[in-house]
């Protein structure tokens, strides 16, 4: 099955845009997926568990990394947007 999912991360600092531009860009390393990213959020379009194992490693990557933030996910399964 195949999910879209929406996700928007806010940084608990100052400094976030370092934070969420690095979010994106590990985002964008699992190859399988579609990412697309927007100005309040980013997609991930693909196999349902890659996709759920994609926003749990960065998800975990991220506070590793940057400590807490808030995450909000949508997740759609079986909708994939029009091209």
């Amino acid at each position: 099955m195949n999910v879209t999912a929406e996700i928007s991360m806010y940084p608990l600092r100052g400094d976030f845009i370092p934070a969420i531009d690095s979010v994106i860009e590990k985002l964008n390393s699992f190859g399988e997926l579609q990412v697309q990213t927007f100005a309040t959020a980013t997609t991930l379009i693909g196999d349902y568990d890659r996709v759920m194992d994609a926003l749990k490693e960065t998800i975990a990557w991220s506070y590793e990394r940057y400590g807490t933030s808030v995450f909000a996910v949508k997740i759609i399964p079986g909708y994939e947007p029009a091209a």
